[in-house]
């Protein structure tokens, strides 16, 4: 297969280690930008992005995820779900989720196509975050994304099912 983006998608994976050096600022406006642009169901756009890069604010989010290899990220951005703002389908399925998720994975592909490590992280005390980060009942945390350099340049492998396994003609 010949193209730029299935090699930038094949080279992505989830960071669990980062070196201690600051994102250049232009590399989050890039990541930034690709966020923005970002589909969304309706157009609605029904998400928050916080930059978390501050000792107080990762500290807060390292007390709601606790893994040791989560401190080591010199920035986080923290995604949330505003649920006024989301559409909801007519047999009342919400899309904010879906939407959110777009745009995280806009963000974690930027961040690769920047040289930068990422990682989704959605197995957080989603309570905890939204009390430490003043959010209204609102506002949902979904997710929290840590980036910055890789400190190992080895991608570990990745296993995928088979195309004749996910795709079906009817």
């Amino acid at each position: 297969m010949i193209g730029k983006l299935i090699d930038l998608i094949g080279s992505r994976y989830s960071c669990r280690a980062y070196l201690d050096k600051p994102v250049e600022e232009e590399k989050l406006a890039y990541i930034k930008e690709c966020m923005r642009l970002a589909p969304s169901a309706v157009n609605r756009q029904p998400w928050k992005f916080r930059i978390v890069r501050s000792r107080e604010g990762r500290e807060k989010l390292q007390s709601c995820y606790t893994r040791p290899w989560f401190n080591g990220a010199p920035l986080y951005i923290l995604v949330s779900v505003l649920h006024e703002q989301e559409w909801v389908r007519a047999d009342g399925k919400p899309h904010g989720d879906i939407d959110a998720a777009i745009a995280v994975e806009h963000l974690c592909l930027a961040a690769a196509d920047q040289g930068l490590g990422s990682c989704w992280v959605c197995n957080f005390d989603a309570r905890r975050c939204r009390e430490l980060f003043g959010m209204p009942d609102t506002e949902e945390p979904v997710a929290i994304v840590p980036v910055g350099y890789a400190s190992s340049a080895d991608v570990p492998p990745k296993t995928r099912k088979a195309l004749h396994e996910l795709f079906f003609e009817e």
